[in-house]
């Protein structure tokens, strides 16, 4: 028989993860507001960017959203049992074979990203008697998924292919949407030329950073993913979106240290004079990533430290020499990405980019959400 636990979980925890939910719903309707009249999706793909679906798609559906977007069927499950029932879900990875009787039964939008699934998809609505609603998605540029300009010639060739398909939007997606690239506005010309030579349905162009390239980018529908968890959309330029995310680590030890000592694994940090090293309880299994050893820094009571050593599986050390011992007591929380470390900071300083901080961000962390507040009452 398990014993019932008496200790607070948050007590327990060598890491708290704090979500600001009223910070991702006033990004949401920040951007709303911006492309309007065209319609605002919430691209919730990888867990909602690593937040957790289950309470973002909530928040988000309670502020207005409609459409949510995922790249896998099994996430659109995921989503489509805590949307609202007239929420469209769209799953990016196209039609696996045999599945489409699964997209009709649950509710799920297709993108249908070649010739191969729009046949599949007229076959199953020939099986139902009717025509299905889906996504086509046009290539006009990236050379991952959708039509190439071949498959786009033949379909506009023969549009009999489409018979049965209830085209919601035809849609594409940015390379280059966060640079100044002319490639911007070649497959912005692409993309109109396409749609010009198909039957009329909406349209869907730009992604977080397309917003910002202006109203010739809006279309019918946008899909911001990343500036909706606040990763900058416009770098270079003052990020307009809210910080979602507080993530602190406990302090589990501060030893002295002096030369020629060295520190974890490998040896790789030596010690060049008397000093103190803490080591938290964060680690590469939590998503702080290996390639922030010797180049992060985290902030303990409010004074930035930097990582020293290799970042191990289950714990970080960093270099407190310079602060007093009473602001490093064993017990106390570190901050690792937060208001002084905001995550495109965290980002730069491991050699990536804030949606793979995000989405790496690890299911050993004692998870706080903060609801929004309630709606105005008119």
């Amino acid at each position: 028989m398990t014993s019932a636990l008496l200790s607070d979980p948050l007590a327990r925890a060598g890491a708290v993860l704090t979500i600001d939910l009223g910070a991702v719903v006033a990004n949401w309707t920040q951007l709303r507001d911006r492309v309007a009249p065209a319609e605002c999706a919430a691209v919730v793909k990888a867990n909602a960017y690593g937040l957790g679906v289950e309470r973002v798609v909530p928040a988000l559906a309670a502020a207005g959203c409609r459409t949510f977007v995922v790249a896998q069927f099994e996430e659109a499950l995921a989503v489509r049992a805590v949307a609202p029932p007239d929420a469209r879900v769209l799953s990016l990875g196209g039609l696996p074979a045999g599945t489409a009787p699964d997209f009709t039964a649950h509710r799920i939008l297709p993108v249908l990203n070649h010739l191969g699934d729009i046949a599949a998809w007229q076959t199953h609505a020939k099986a139902q008697g009717a025509a299905l609603p889906a996504v086509v998605h046009i290539d006009t540029g990236m050379n991952r998924l959708g039509l190439g300009p071949d498959e786009l010639d033949a379909l506009v060739g023969d549009l009999s292919r489409l018979e049965g398909v209830d085209v919601q939007v035809w849609m594409t997606h940015l390379a280059c949407a966060d640079e100044d690239s002319v490639m911007n506005s070649q497959q912005l010309g692409r993309f109109r030329s396409a749609v010009g030579r198909l039957p009329a349905a909406k349209a869907s162009f730009a992604n977080s950073a397309g917003i910002f390239h202006g109203t010739a980018f809006h279309f019918d529908l946008v899909r911001p993913g990343c500036a909706l968890y606040g990763v900058n959309p416009t770098p270079g330029a003052v990020n307009p979106m809210r910080d979602t995310i507080r993530l602190d680590a406990r302090l589990l030890q501060v030893r002295n240290v002096d030369s020629p000592m060295t520190v974890g694994y490998g040896a790789t940090h030596r010690v060049a004079a008397r000093g103190k090293i803490a080591t938290i309880a964060v680690g590469y299994a939590d998503g702080y990533l290996r390639s922030l050893s010797g180049r992060g820094h985290v902030f303990v009571n409010g004074v930035a430290a930097p990582v020293v050593g290799r970042v191990s599986m289950d714990l970080v050390t960093v270099d407190v020499s310079h602060l007093p011992d009473e602001a490093v007591t064993p017990g106390g929380l570190v901050e690792l990405i937060g208001p002084n470390r905001p995550v495109d900071t965290v980002a730069s300083e491991g050699g990536t980019i804030g949606y793979e901080i995000l989405t790496s961000l690890g299911a050993r962390y004692h998870r706080v959400y903060r609801d929004p507040p309630p709606p105005e009452v008119a």
